[in-house]
């Protein structure tokens, strides 16, 4: 069975980085993709960033593009978002999701795999 573990979310200052993991298990195949979506209350779902587990396709939404760097350790088959430059707008419940597929993309309609979430608060 499929699962996907999120951690990290913390409270931080404006300005403060923060480093959040997602620890996946169960996936089959080695061709799946992981994105990264966040949700602030009352907002919707977000797409943030996503990355092939081939490591070949990064892609950013312009909203934290040059902040946020996602990353893996496939040998522990963890997945990371690198957050820098943090802003009280990203306040949100940050979730990693997995979808088979081999590109990128960036609509949580696509992702059939959800964590939990964690929660990052940014105070100004």
């Amino acid at each position: 069975e499929e699962q996907l573990v999120e951690s990290g979310g913390d409270l931080v200052q404006a300005g403060g980085s923060l480093r959040l993991s997602c620890a996946a298990s169960g996936f089959i195949f080695d061709n799946y993709t992981i994105g990264w979506f966040r949700q602030a209350p009352g907002g919707e779902r977000e797409g943030l960033s996503c990355i092939t587990s081939s490591l070949r396709e990064t892609l950013y939404t312009a909203s934290v593009k040059g902040r946020f760097t996602t990353s893996s350790d496939s040998a522990k088959n963890m997945w990371y978002l690198q957050m820098n430059n943090l802003k009280p707008s990203d306040t949100a419940v940050y979730y990693c999701a997995a979808d088979y597929r081999l590109y990128c993309i960036l609509s949580a309609d696509e992702y059939d795999y959800w964590g939990q979430g964690t929660h990052v608060t940014v105070s100004s």
